[in-house]
């Protein structure tokens, strides 16, 4: 296979294209956020057109009319490239490129490019490839030289930038490879997953859009040490962290990659062994960005985006987050949630309220015990500390009077040291 390759450019000035099919204000919102991933990925965007269309333009995206309008803003502005809100198929982007003689790119090409820059694991940096290697793979058609002109990404970085000769069995191969190595980072997974579910930790699965706050609430909860920046998919790696709650509970806070409107389908495939640590969850801590004037919109992606991952039937409680941004609090709710608590991250607003929250979800999960266990069983009362919610303990002659909501079987077993005793 080719060697990749990084090379150094001025920053890309590109000019944003989208097509309205239902004239509302969604599509001016959609391309307000793929300004931000133009800046996030290194470039500058320099203009932008919309036309509202019945539907796309089978050839190129956007109509003839468009094209010219975009080509002498192309001029006025030393635009460089041109990014389309929208995925576009391999001949809407090679036709797109002849008539402009610039360079094209679509909302996945800069999604990915933006994942490139920020994998640090070498699991993130696996399922980047993969899911670049996959969007790579249907756009090697034609001859070579019609393809010679393709630059993939802003700031060409990581295996986006793979030398244009690579054919598609020598990436069928590479892509063949790449499971092989996800699927043994799967199954390291799942034994860690036993351990939880073993040791009967508790798991709560922080999601959200992406820009809402959740490695900043992961920082002040357990001084993680994630990075923390206003942009889009600051961080990408997933991460775990353990948090002792007020009863000596303890859990497991887990970060997921954060969720986009029009989350590319590779990416979804590519994560999804990662996205799916939700699953397995007991509960979804959803953390929204309360100052966002399209916040109900993100709010559906979210869950839009868990339902296909075949996340269901999970408690949710939605953390309203950024509230110190807010001079007006609006009463922004989310329906889909069992609770709601509103939250600043950044300065610690409302977060015992929301671990307090937890807590009570977690004693919902749990059976009310109360017993005397003899003291040859004394150390199951380490397991309840563990796993459930030590209410008191008091020792007595005849044994351990204990007072506990606790995991279904942990009550089993204290249940059966009571009968013992």
């Amino acid at each position: 296979m080719s060697e990749l390759y990084e090379t150094g450019h001025e920053q890309e000035r590109v000019i944003l294209v989208a097509v309205s099919l239902d004239n509302d204000d969604m599509t001016d919102r959609s391309l307000d956020e793929l300004a931000e991933l133009v800046e996030t990925a290194g470039g500058e965007t320099v203009g932008r057109i919309v036309q509202n269309r019945e539907n796309f333009s089978a050839a190129t995206y956007i109509g003839k009319g468009k094209i010219e309008e975009l080509a002498d803003l192309i001029a006025d502005t030393k635009a460089t490239g041109v990014v389309c809100d929208d995925e576009l198929s391999p001949a809407q982007m090679k036709n797109l490129e002849q008539a402009l003689d610039a360079k094209i790119m679509d909302r996945t090409m800069l999604i990915l490019d933006i994942f490139a820059k920020h994998a640090s694991s070498n699991e993130g940096k696996l399922q980047v490839e993969l899911a670049q290697l996959k969007y790579r793979s249907s756009r090697l058609i034609g001859s070579r030289s019609s393809m010679s002109r393709v630059s993939y990404g802003i700031g060409m970085r990581g295996p986006g930038e793979k030398k244009l000769e690579v054919d598609r069995r020598l990436i069928r191969n590479r892509i063949s490879q790449l499971k092989a190595e996800l699927e043994e980072v799967d199954r390291t997974r799942d034994v860690t997953r036993s351990l939880r579910t073993r040791n009967d930790m508790p798991v709560v699965s922080i999601v959200g859009y992406t820009n809402a706050g959740k490695s900043t609430l992961l920082n002040y909860l357990t001084g993680a040490g994630i990075l923390e920046a206003d942009m889009l998919f600051a961080t990408l790696d997933p991460t775990t962290r353990n948090l002792k709650l007020e009863s000596g509970q303890e859990i497991l806070l887990t970060d997921t990659v954060g969720f986009i409107r029009k989350l590319p389908h590779h990416l979804i495939d590519a994560f999804r062994s990662t996205l799916e640590e939700a699953a397995y969850a007991d509960i979804i801590l959803h953390v929204i960005d309360a100052s966002d004037p399209d916040a109900d919109t993100k709010m559906h992606v979210v869950y839009r985006t868990l339902e296909k991952l075949g996340v269901r039937d999970k408690p949710v409680i939605a953390a309203f987050n950024k509230q110190d941004l807010l001079t007006d609090r609006e009463n922004i709710k989310d329906l889909n949630a069992d609770r709601c608590v509103r939250i600043s991250a950044r300065t610690g607003e409302g977060v015992d309220e929301l671990l307090k929250n937890i807590e009570e979800v977690l004693r919902e999960q749990k059976t009310y015990f109360e017993g005397v266990i003899g003291y040859d069983s004394a150390g199951v009362i380490q397991q309840i500390r563990r796993s459930g919610q030590l209410l008191s303990e008091e020792y007595r002659e005849d044994g351990i009077l204990v007072k506990a909501y606790v995991p279904q079987d942990i009550y089993g077993i204290l249940t059966k040291q009571c009968e013992k005793n």
